[in-house]
């Protein structure tokens, strides 16, 4: 039974000495490249910049050009009398002059494309923290499977001694109930963690789109430190400058107060200068005239027109139209102005929390670190105890579990305050790839 239960962690060690070993660099790169939620944000930019272009448009001069050719006949008496030709062409030139409406939109389009770029922005930075929480999820789900199967090492152990003693006459089988109860909870915590092993994994490589296999794990030499500047109000100014998505907030608001403005401009004359040109060509055959071959002459008659003109619209009655869209479009700009605010205060509420979780997992790293030492030391101790007979194998098997679980605490707190910090930083605004640079230079 022993040796069957660690065949798929076998299978992953053998695997990880076999292949390269992969660090946090290597995965961002990719997820550059091969992340869909990344991706999908980056075209959502690019069709979202075209909105300032389509604003621009209104304002800028339009240009039509129009054309057509016509085959007429003429009948008089079901005789065909005359057939001819005749050609058209039209070009219309218009200049808004006066349109208060489409200034606002134009507004509005400028904020909208700077609100797009600010969400990009975010999903830029929020690939670095989903990176490093998908990496690290991996390392930590080792270090507990790792930590499980010492652990029910060390029961199965303490359950073979039970067995032998209570053979023997030592114990009552109570002794060896508790212990295959300990052991049945080993091993069901050891089953779930290669669950999650696993699906560490699978999330892992779904963000890049291919599977891997090994990763480089966290150094012991980490440097653990208070967040500087180490005063939560400066954080909190920090992300109410930097935080791209309070950035984009605004500019949303701004935008629906433009969309109001526009909406309430609607009442307002609109002025174009406008410009057309036509001209008609008609080869009409002339019966009254010369003649060759009983046929008639074609005289092409050639008109031209040419028209400049100012014109003003402005609509005096729609139904309530008008006026309904602008308490509508005003609405709308107070429903962006509370949104704003959530933000903001979500933010702030954000950034103190991941400051006050970064000094909590400062003290928790320097408490875990004396933990493995006064674990480690306590293990020596048994050792010499068992030696000398004052101790027993489950004293000492005790004694080891105690070091296996100080350090999978330890490693989970190095995990959380690396996370809390990169959180943190995201929350501020001021996450950058040179964080997962400083990061993978942590790796072993």
């Amino acid at each position: 039974m022993d040796n069957k239960i660690n065949i798929q962690t076998c299978l992953i060690l053998f695997i990880s000495i076999a292949v390269n070993s992969e660090n946090i660099l290597d995965i961002y790169n990719e997820a550059l490249e091969n992340d869909p939620t990344y991706r999908a944000a980056e075209y959502s930019y690019l069709a979202d910049k075209q909105i300032l272009v389509q604003g621009r448009a209104a304002l800028l001069p339009s240009i039509t050009l129009s054309g057509s050719t016509n085959w007429n006949e003429y009948y008089q008496n079901d005789e065909l009398q005359q057939e001819y030709n005749s050609f058209s062409a039209n070009a219309r030139v218009s200049q808004p002059l006066f349109r208060l409406d489409t200034w606002f939109n134009f507004k509005r389009s400028k904020s909208l494309t700077n609100a797009a770029e600010a969400d990009f922005a975010f999903e830029q930075q929020n690939l670095l923290l989903r990176t490093a929480e998908l990496y690290f999820g991996v390392l930590r789900a080792i270090d507990n499977l790792n930590a499980s199967i010492s652990e029910e090492k060390a029961i199965k152990k303490q359950l073979d001694q039970a067995q032998q003693r209570y053979e023997v006459g030592l114990s009552a089988i109570t002794g060896v109930q508790e212990a295959q109860l300990a052991y049945d909870l080993s091993k069901a915590s050891r089953i779930s963690n290669e669950g999650n092993l696993f699906s560490s994994r699978e999330a892992l490589n779904a963000l890049i789109g291919r599977e891997i296999f090994s990763l480089n794990e966290l150094g012991d030499e980490i440097e653990i430190s208070e967040p500087f500047p180490n005063s939560k109000e400066k954080w909190v100014e920090m992300a109410l400058k930097n935080n791209f998505q309070l950035k984009s907030a605004y500019l949303q608001r701004d935008a629906a107060k433009s969309n109001a403005r526009s909406a309430a401009s609607n009442h307002l004359p609109k002025i174009d200068i406008v410009g057309s040109g036509s001209e008609s060509e008609t080869n009409q055959f002339n019966y009254e005239g010369f003649s060759i071959n009983g046929q008639g002459i074609p005289v092409p008659a050639v008109t031209g027109r040419r028209n400049y003109s100012i014109q003003l619209s402005m609509p005096l009655f729609q139904g309530g139209a008008v006026n309904s869209r602008r308490k509508q479009a005003y609405s709308q700009y107070n429903q962006a102005d509370e949104n704003t605010l959530f933000t903001e205060r979500r933010i702030i509420q954000e950034v103190r929390s991941q400051f006050s979780n970064v000094v909590t997992l400062v003290a928790n790293v320097t408490a875990q670190k004396q933990a493995v030492v006064s674990a480690t030391s306590a293990l020596e101790a048994t050792q010499v105890g068992y030696k000398v007979g004052t101790r027993n194998i489950v004293d000492l098997l005790q004694a080891e579990k105690n070091l296996y679980s100080a350090e999978k605490n330890l490693a989970n707190a190095k995990y959380d305050y690396i996370l809390a910090n990169l959180r943190l930083a995201l929350a501020a605004g001021t996450i950058e790839p040179n964080d997962i640079i400083e990061i993978n230079s942590l790796l072993k």
